[in-house]
This record gives structure tokens, sequence and C-alpha cells, in this order.
């Protein structure tokens, strides 16, 4: 079951209303973050539960790096998938497991014999109790999950508490079941991607309706997809470095919302650094949240509405503001 991520607004509604969730990470960004997680991973059961084995670029990291990374186990399953014809020469559609354990002595590359294939009883849907069995065992979670099932597929790995590692898109942040991990800090951005768009495989069946998509020599498809994000609790380098302000609170410059007891930040860089109060700060402060020098109380309109029963943004002269982040400096410098 690959992820599904939106491809521009237009997409964003079909991924919704069609569940188009077949888009294939590729290698580099998996590269790209993993490096920043290497300590995370010696000694750990890795399981890619949302991976198509034909066309899984995490199951190929995991298992060419298997030793680099020091892994104990690599463990993938898929939803209802035909086998991949490196393992096997069926063409019945099957849910399988895929079990790796590492090279044999004296090779460097994992063998299709190495690999063990059981055929799972249900159809490899993440929620399917053979499939929770095997998310119990493991250690660290790391895939590409459904996009029209984020919120579920979140929620199970918060239930069983499990490290993870997985894509998204941003919008999720403003989800109601989402928002309030990020508040608690029990989730956050990967440092990897932060702007920008990425590149997905799609299968041969999937539409090309999307603005910006290639098919390359060997006919493969891909398309360029807005607004993708890491997401995990796994601590990296970046979410510890210190936002560095050089600002100061005026109120001409920082006024004040209508309706909520807070000044407006137009830019991350411009917090100042001398103000101690509530500040409304774009979404992007995200990308430079240290939980050592910030705390975060909420998103505007779940703070609106619990203020004052009516749903809005912060207001400044009775104009809407663009999406805010209600945060407090834990260490506001002093006169």
């Amino acid at each position: 079951m690959p992820t599904s991520i939106p491809v521009g607004n237009t997409n964003l509604h079909d991924a919704k209303c069609n569940q188009k969730d077949e888009f294939y990470t590729q290698l580099v960004d998996i590269e790209n973050e993993l490096r920043h997680y290497r300590e995370h991973f010696r000694g750990k059961i890795v399981y890619c539960n949302c991976d198509d084995p034909r066309v899984s670029n995490f199951f190929h990291y995991f298992s060419y790096n298997f030793q680099h990374q020091g892994l104990k186990k690599l463990i993938t399953t898929c939803y209802r998938n035909q086998q991949r014809d490196l393992f096997s020469q069926h063409d019945s559609e099957k849910a399988i497991m895929l079990e790796y354990d590492g090279f044999r002595d004296g090779e460097r590359v994992p063998r299709a014999e190495d690999i063990g294939i059981t055929h799972l009883r249900g159809d490899g849907d993440f929620r399917s109790r053979e499939c929770i069995e095997l998310l119990k065992q493991a250690d660290i979670i790391v895939t590409n999950p459904p996009f029209s099932l984020f919120r579920e597929y979140v929620a199970q790995l918060v239930k069983y508490e499990k490290k993870f590692l997985i894509i998204g898109h941003q919008n999720a942040i403003t989800y109601k079941e989402i928002f309030p991990l990020i508040k608690e800090n029990k989730l956050w951005y990967g440092p990897s991607i932060s702007s920008g768009d990425r590149e997905f495989g799609v299968p041969d069946h999937y539409p090309l309706t999307a603005a910006s998509h290639r098919i390359d020599a060997g006919g493969r498809k891909y398309v360029r997809v807005k607004g993708v994000r890491w997401f995990t609790n796994l601590e990296h380098q970046k979410r510890n470095e210190e936002l560095i302000l050089y600002k100061y609170y005026s109120p001409e410059e920082y006024p004040t919302y209508d309706n909520y007891d807070a000044i407006n930040v137009n830019k991350t860089k411009d917090i100042p650094v001398d103000y101690g109060g509530v500040m409304g700060v774009p979404v992007t402060f995200l990308d430079k949240f240290n939980p050592s020098q910030f705390e975060i109380l909420g998103l505007d309109r779940p703070l609106i509405t619990e203020l004052t029963g009516k749903q809005s943004r912060f207001r400044i002269n009775g104009k809407e503001m663009y999406a805010r982040i209600a945060i407090r400096n834990k260490n506001p410098e002093q006169d």
C-alpha cells in the first residue's frame, strides 16, 4: 500500500476521492533523510508496512545498507500485492511478507534466496491483526503510508508507542489528530525536505493528469509532488539548532490581534528576541522549531474556537491572517 500524496490542489482532492495511493519514493530522497539517523538503527528491527517489494526503494535501501546501519532485521509487508519475479514465478495476487536478516559471509549485496518470503493470511493491510503483530515486534517503522489514511496510520504508531520515520503531506500538521502530537513533542519534521517539491514514481496505470510529470527511457512514470514532508519522532541534529534572533519588539512592527492576546509575526526570522509573550507565527516556523527555545501553544483556529465558540483565524483590523501557530519564547532576552 504505497503512499498517496497530492500533486497540486486538484490532485489533493482526487487522492481523497479516488484513493490513488500509489506513489513511490525515490531512493535519493530516502538516502538524504536516513543519513541523519544512523545512530538510531543499530541493533533494531525495521518494519516497512506499506511497501510493495516490486518497487519499494525503502526495501532496497535497508537491505543494501543492512550491515552499515547495523540492523537486526528488516521486515516488509504490502497490501494484496502480486509477487515480484525476483522472488517467485507465481503470478497470482497475494499479500506477502519479506524478512531479511543480513548478507551471508563474504557477500556485500542481498540475494533473493537470503530473503524469507511468507504468504500472509489476510490482505496485508497495516490495520490487520497479523500486521499489527509484526508492528509490535518492530523497533522503528519507516515507510510512505497512504495519504488518505495518514491520520489512522499515525494513530496506530502512537498507540503502540513506535519510533517512526514516514512521508506525508505538509497539510497534515493542521489535522486535529496530528497537531497535538507536534505541540506535545511527539512528532516533528525530518530535516532533508523543507520546501519545494519531490518526484515520485507511479504505476503504469496511473493517469498522468498532473501539471508536472515525465516518462523515462524505460517507460516508467513519474510525477512531481508539492508539499511533501518527512514526519518522525526520531531525534536529529537540526531539531536542536537554535534559531538566531536579531530583531526587537515594537508595537508598531508587531501589532496585537483583534481576537486573541498575541502579537503577529509575519516571518519566522523576524521573531523578536526580547518578547516573552504569545506570538502568532507562520506554519513554516516548524522548520526552525527547537523545543528548548520555544513552546508551541496551539493553532489559530482551534484557539479562537475555544475562546469564542466561533471558527476564525487570527485577525488584524478585521482582516483574517494566513494560518498561524501560537508560540512563546522560553528564554527571551532581558533588558
